[in-house]
């Protein structure tokens, strides 16, 4: 058995793969590229929940797109970000005016009812 670390779109696993007997030729492993410079690092961000106004996921799903951001003013009513429920695109919407204060999630994420998603200040 062979034990593989592998990376998906940003999440790390760890796999481990049995060999079934039969044994092929090794294959040289591939050269390695340099290392890519390193990117400027980006002002640190919010702490998850830093809001007084939490909002939370109605329904399990998965993060489909985000419409807004950290800073952003938004109004009662203003999506904030939309979650695929069973196949549908539902909107999760600013429960009062305020300020965004914190993106909890990421596209792709998958959620549960109750999760928090976003934080406001009023």
């Amino acid at each position: 058995m062979k034990s593989y670390t592998i990376t998906v779109n940003g999440n790390v696993y760890d796999v481990t793969v049995e060999e079934n007997g039969a044994v092929s030729a090794p294959v040289a492993p591939a050269p390695r590229r340099a290392a890519a410079p390193a990117a400027p690092k980006a002002a640190p961000a919010p702490a998850a929940g830093a809001g007084n106004v939490k909002i939370e996921a109605g329904a399990a799903g998965k993060v489909f797109k985000i419409e807004s951001s950290v800073g952003a003013s938004v109004k009662r009513g203003d999506t904030l970000l939309i979650l695929e429920i069973m196949k549908m695109e539902t909107p999760v919407v600013a429960t009062e005016d305020g300020t965004v204060a914190s993106i909890d999630v990421a596209v792709g994420d998958s959620v549960e009812a109750g999760a928090l998603l976003a934080t406001l200040n009023n």
